[in-house]
C-alpha cells in the first residue's frame, strides 16, 4: 500500500514537471528555455528534475518513449489466425477510431501543439528517430519469433536468414507508421478536423498495409 502511494506520487511529480516544461517550450521555444528555469517553475531542485528526466529532451519525449515496444507487444498478443501485419493493421485502425495521438489523427489543440514542438525541434526529432530504430529491433524480434523456420526460396540451395527478413519487414512497418501519422498530423495542422480526415486516413492505412502484405506474405508475416 505504502509503495503504491509512493509510486503514484512519483508519477504525479513526473507529470507535473513535464507539463511545466512543455508549456514553457511551447511559449518560448525549446532552445530558449534552460533546465534551471524549468526546475524553478516546477518548484523542484535541478537534481530532482534530473532524477526524473536524464536530459532536457526527455522532458518532452517521455510521452513517446512510454509507447516504445508497443508494436512488438501487439504481435506477441495477436489472436490465433492473425498474421503479425494483420494484428498491426488492426491496432492502427483501432488507434484511428480512438483518435490516438500516436496515429496523428488527434485534433486536440494541446496534441497538435505537442506534435509541432517535436517535429520542428531538430534535437527532439533526432531522438524520435532513435526510438524508431529501437522499435524496429524489438518488432523484428517479435516477428522472427512469429515466423518460425524460414521457407526455402524457389531455386535456392540455402535458407534465407529469418532475422534479416523480419528486420526488413519491421523497418518497413515502422516507416509506414511514421508516414501515416505525419500525413494525418499535416492534414490537421492545415486546419481540417479529425472527422474530416478520418476517411482518408483509413484508406491510406489500408493501402499502406496492403503494400506491406504483398512482400511479407511469402514469409508468413
Amino acid at each position: 500500500m505504502v509503495e503504491g502511494l509512493r509510486t503514484r506520487k512519483k508519477e504525479r511529480t513526473r507529470q507535473a514537471i513535464s507539463e511545466v516544461a512543455i508549456a514553457m517550450f511551447l511559449e518560448h521555444g525549446f532552445d530558449r528555455v534552460g533546465v534551471a528555469e524549468i526546475a524553478a517553475a516546477a518548484e523542484v531542485s535541478k537534481p530532482t528534475l534530473f532524477r526524473y528526466f536524464p536530459s532536457k529532451e526527455d522532458l518532452v519525449l517521455h510521452r513517446i518513449a512510454d509507447h516504445r515496444g508497443e508494436a512488438a507487444a501487439v504481435v506477441r498478443a495477436r489472436p490465433a489466425g492473425r498474421t503479425p501485419l494483420d494484428a498491426l493493421h488492426d491496432a492502427f485502425m483501432a488507434g484511428l477510431d480512438a483518435r490516438e495521438p500516436t496515429t496523428g489523427l488527434c485534433d486536440h489543440p494541446a496534441v497538435l501543439a505537442y506534435h509541432r514542438l517535436v517535429f520542428d525541434t531538430p534535437s527532439l526529432a533526432s531522438r524520435v528517430a532513435e526510438y524508431a530504430a529501437a522499435d524496429t529491433e524489438a518488432l523484428a524480434q517479435a516477428m522472427s519469433e512469429a515466423a518460425g523456420p524460414a521457407p526455402r526460396a524457389p531455386g535456392s540451395t540455402s535458407h534465407p536468414v529469418p532475422r534479416l527478413t523480419s528486420r526488413l519487414v519491421a523497418a518497413q512497418y515502422v516507416a509506414v507508421r511514421q508516414i501515416l501519422a505525419r500525413d494525418n498530423y499535416a492534414a490537421l495542422a492545415s486546419g481540417r478536423t479529425a472527422g474530416e480526415v478520418y476517411g482518408e486516413a483509413v484508406a491510406a492505412a489500408g493501402t499502406a498495409f496492403e503494400l506491406l502484405r504483398h512482400g511479407a506474405r511469402a514469409h508468413g508475416l
